[in-house]
């Protein structure tokens, strides 16, 4: 009895002691549940009062001498399983460098991790202080408007944390200058183009209903979005057109919607089933400008336009431009006023006025409301005299 006795207290210690010694950390990722190992992370300390370039150099050779390649093995291998563009390969590095450091207990530790993890994955990534201020920057050749980059021996890197700071740094009185880090392994270039959304579960959905009147008929679409989009566009720069209006719908979204959407246009010819689309883009959503929404220039994705039932002329002629390419496949050019932008649709037959584009035909489709019931092939008067350029021209042939 006495040996036995000792046999389970020894078996409940080894218990206690696996237990307690788990190194691993899961989270939520999209509706996956991701498992990393965090223990050897936590010897590295960095003041985060009183840090300099200095401080950011140790932190990178403390990090550099830790086992990292199994974590950063095991991001890399989620991407590829679930074909992750870098926008979203990026959201995966930030909740795990957060599930590392908290965000709010060390935002300049949080950060280094962040670059760091890129910077093993690959990516060309650097880092800037000033006053007390890191920021933190990827190689990118993509058109960016709205955030600040430099250049360095004809690259251009691009600010991925300038959010962080609310998007105020005033760069007239602040004098950043670069960590010299040179880290062998960060070689690629990064990308904001999304060409795929994640495969979110069932359960991150929500039916909302799309009420929209064409001729004597009322319609209502039954389309399930996810609210968490919202959230991974949140911080996502105005790109250019060609980026921004290529960004597709999630799979279950676009299921919802877009067989019902041909359905609905079958039978019609192209110009009235093209005419349905722009009305429906027109109609079916209330107008708000991006000051009134966000104080700023933000450039809905199609699905966030659809979530939240509100657009200007940017984001319903994005979202104009997905079902026409969807459901028609048709050329298009997207026509950018100095305070406007819509699109022009090239037809098999005539349809108005047309627009005369590298020697082809486009007529104008209004996506956005108008103070005049605005058909196919019609400008509104304001425009007519209005100089425009092409920002985007668009050949399925050339796909």
């Amino acid at each position: 009895m006495k040996l036995r006795s000792y046999i389970v207290l020894f078996m409940l210690l080894v218990s206690s002691v696996q237990v307690s010694a788990d190194p691993t950390r899961s989270f939520d990722f999209y509706g996956d549940s991701l498992k990393i190992q965090t223990d050897y992370w936590q010897s590295i300390r960095f003041d985060k009062q009183n840090w300099n370039a200095d401080s950011v150099i140790g932190f990178y050779k403390a990090a550099s001498m830790k086992p990292y390649q199994a974590l950063v093995n095991r991001l890399l291998y989620y991407r590829q399983k679930n074909k992750l563009d870098d926008w979203f390969y990026y959201q995966l590095v930030r909740k795990t460098a957060q599930e590392i450091c908290a965000k709010q207990e060390n935002f300049e530790l949080y950060t280094l991790y962040k670059w760091f993890l890129m910077c093993k994955s690959g990516f060309d990534a650097r880092l800037a202080i000033s006053e007390h201020k890191l920021l933190f920057y990827v190689r990118s050749d993509d058109n960016i408007y709205d955030i600040p980059f430099f250049r360095k021996n004809g690259r251009q890197y691009v600010c991925l944390n300038y959010h962080d700071y609310g998007s105020q740094l005033d760069f007239d009185h602040l004098s950043f200058f670069e960590v010299p880090i040179e880290d062998p392994e960060a070689v690629k270039n990064f990308s904001y183009r999304v060409t795929r959304m994640p495969d979110f579960t069932n359960e991150q959905y929500q039916e909302q209903d799309i009420r929209f009147a064409y001729g004597k008929r009322n319609y209502t679409f039954k389309v399930m979005v996810n609210p968490d989009v919202q959230n991974i566009f949140v911080n996502y720069p105005v790109v250019d057109y060609e980026a921004y209006f290529n960004i597709p719908l999630s799979k279950k979204t676009y299921n919802s919607l877009i067989p019902e959407l041909k359905e609905a246009v079958k039978g019609m010819s192209q110009k009235k089933g093209v005419d349905y689309l722009m009305r429906f883009s027109r109609n079916a959503f209330a107008y708000k400008n991006d000051q009134e929404q966000f104080g700023r220039e933000k450039r809905l994705a199609p699905e966030q336009m659809l979530q939240k039932g509100v657009g200007d002329c940017d984001d319903r002629a994005a979202f104009f431009f997905s079902l026409v390419k969807e459901i028609y496949n048709l050329p298009m050019i997207v026509l950018l006023y100095p305070k406007h932008v819509t699109i022009a649709v090239q037809f098999q037959q005539q349809a108005g006025k047309p627009i005369i584009y590298k020697d082809k035909k486009y007529y104008v489709c209004e996506p956005t409301p108008q103070i005049e019931d605005l058909p196919i092939g019609r400008i509104a008067h304001n425009l007519k005299h209005t100089p425009y350029e092409v920002a985007y021209d668009y050949n399925p042939d050339k796909r």
